[in-house]
């Protein structure tokens, strides 16, 4: 077996993390999205929440890329190039939720849950007290998840709601741009070549895979149901 020194980066990443994926996939609404078996209501409250996670991705990027440390400022371009694929995702969002007869000014000005906020303040948290590098387990954990279920999930629910199509062009248009990433990411932090950023960045995946499935719990179980 291959010890874990000699490992890549990713490859280390994924490994360490598999059993938080685990988990994560085994929350029942994510398997029940897979299916098609999701209602309108599960779909509309997993876009509001979607909507307030994203809202905040392109400003974390940003603090990423104010917060690196000089030792890895040749991560900006990389992270210049992630905020610039990024713009605009949140308004992808309340479009399909226009699209498919939700209030998309109302999901605007709404609160995030308790998952999605204690999330984004984790992120925000990683970046000014912790170390910044963990702010792409956050990428990690949401891009993987997205290139892996989201065009899958898209598709089942698209068919279980017969949803039209201008009602999933986040799911489906994320979860191809995602895959694109997905060499791109493994590339960027395979770079990395002192342990506490690796440490840093495993963390904090393990950390963000346990509030993205609060998230989707949350959407399951919604307060007051």
């Amino acid at each position: 077996m291959q010890a874990k020194s000699d490992l890549k980066v990713h490859d280390r990443l994924v490994l360490d993390t598999e059993a938080s994926r685990q988990s994560f996939l085994a929350i029942p609404i994510i398997r029940r999205a897979l299916a098609g078996q999701v209602s309108r209501d599960e779909y509309l409250r997993f876009l509001q929440q979607a909507y307030h996670h994203v809202h905040h991705t392109v400003r974390l990027m940003m603090g990423m890329g104010y917060f690196l440390p000089e030792r890895l400022h040749w991560m900006q371009p990389a992270i210049a190039e992630y905020i610039a694929e990024e713009i605009g995702h949140d308004q992808w969002i309340l479009d399909d939720i226009d699209a498919i007869g939700g209030d998309g000014e109302a999901v605007r000005g709404s609160r995030p849950g308790e998952a999605v906020e204690l999330m984004v303040a984790y992120a925000h948290d990683t970046l000014r007290r912790g170390n910044p590098v963990g702010f792409l387990g956050m990428v990690f954990v949401l891009e993987g998840i997205s290139a892996a279920l989201a065009s899958r999930a898209a598709t089942a629910i698209q068919q279980a709601l017969t949803l039209p199509g201008q009602g999933l062009r986040y799911l489906t248009s994320h979860g191809a741009l995602d895959q694109e990433h997905v060499g791109f990411f493994e590339q960027l932090v395979n770079r990395l070549d002192d342990p506490a950023d690796q440490d840093a960045l495993i963390h904090a995946a393990n950390r963000f895979y346990g509030l993205y499935g609060a998230m989707f719990q949350a959407i399951d179980h919604p307060a007051g149901s």
